[in-house]
């Protein structure tokens, strides 16, 4: 078996800290610059850009050297959500490694410290968040990436050599996998050329590539982790706003609807909601834009099913969808309260006038 001579196991942890973070305001913050592009497999004019480029600063810019042996580097997204990356070298031996993958599953600490963490550097760059949240949604993904081999290999030979090991590593279990298990976790492989590949899981990936290679599927690997933060918020945000908005609807008739009043407060608050969130979803959605790199956008492709991020965009699309049946039968219920109360009206106009004809004080 072959041994690793290079390659670092990178962990992930995630955090929905805000609606907007003003990238310009924290690079400012930290005297750092940004570039939209990141080169992947294709040679120029393709790219992948971001919309807005996130800003990367080192741990020791806040004072944080080290986490537990991890060197520490700290992601802001446009969108809100701050990535803090725990990177260490990995070991020669693939029967360590399984070791070493195994505990990172399991440790109850090094969350803990990656909160710390985001909390030290949100602490900086508080003022530059729009609606900094109290009670933080966290995400978390472990990347195994191998950029050399003592013996030469291609993707097919690392997988018919290492597979067992590649597939019990990603599913973090000590015990040996089941073939059928194992065929199910390498089966969602993706290769550009013959030396790189690429298995990605709900909970992390394996990546064999050059030390470029690497660095752009830990990219793409990153950014739809925070897409799917992202989509979880957004469908929490709306389960708890349609809850409330259901309770208001449901209020007795003479409470609600004085005037339509009630409705009318809730067509306002849910087209400004709808609004909002579509606003968000936008935001992450066209965060990054990929042009001429067949195989970066097949790989958010791949990860992007391997999360159920599909599962979680049309979740909240359906209860926006929601929202806007809400919204116009709100709006309905307004117009036909206001229209009833206008008969209403002209009912007692022509009674009082009907009145006073017979009571001679008209004529």
């Amino acid at each position: 078996m072959s041994r690793i001579t290079s390659g670092t196991i990178t962990a992930f942890y995630l955090f929905d800290v805000g609606d907007v973070i003003a990238l310009s305001a924290v690079a400012e913050r930290f005297g750092v610059t940004t570039t939209s592009r990141f080169a992947f497999k294709q040679p120029s004019p393709a790219y992948v850009q971001y919309r807005e480029s996130p800003v990367i600063v080192d741990g020791s810019a806040i004072g944080i050297g080290a986490v537990g042996g991890y060197a520490v580097r700290v992601k802001a997204f446009d969108y809100g959500v701050v990535s803090v990356a725990l990177t260490r070298g990995m070991p020669a031996e693939w029967d360590v490694l399984l070791g070493q993958g195994a505990t990172l599953y399991e440790d109850a600490e090094l969350p803990g410290a990656a909160q710390r963490v985001c909390r030290a550097f949100v602490e900086r760059i508080a003022p530059a968040v729009t609606h900094l949240r109290a009670d933080v949604l966290t995400e978390d993904y472990f990347v195994f990436a191998v950029s050399r081999l003592d013996t030469e290999m291609d993707a097919a030979a690392v997988l018919a050599n290492h597979g067992d090991v590649i597939a019990q590593l990603l599913r973090g279990e000590h015990e040996r996998l089941s073939e059928q298990e194992r065929a199910e976790v390498l089966r969602h492989s993706i290769s550009y050329l013959a030396s790189d590949l690429v298995v990605p899981t709900w909970n992390g990936a394996f990546v064999y590539d050059s030390e470029a290679g690497v660095h752009g599927a830990l990219e793409i690997l990153e950014f739809a982790n925070s897409q799917l933060l992202q989509f979880r918020y957004y469908d929490a945000l709306l389960d708890r706003e349609l809850e409330g908005i259901y309770a208001q609807l449901q209020k007795p008739f003479w409470v609600q609807n004085w005037f339509g009043r009630g409705y009318s407060r809730a067509a306002r608050y849910v087209h400004a909601l709808f609004i909002d969130v579509n606003e968000l979803t936008d935001r992450t959605e066209n965060a990054l834009k990929i042009a001429g790199d067949i195989y970066a956008a097949r790989l958010i492709a791949l990860t992007g099913a391997r999360l159920g991020l599909d599962h979680w965009k049309a979740t909240v699309e359906d209860k926006l969808e929601t929202l806007d049946d809400i919204y116009r039968f709100a709006v309905e219920q307004m117009a036909m309260i206001r229209g009833e109360l206008m008969e209403f009206a002209i009912v007692l106009i022509l009674v009082l006038e009907l009145g006073m004809i017979l009571a001679g004080v008209m004529r």
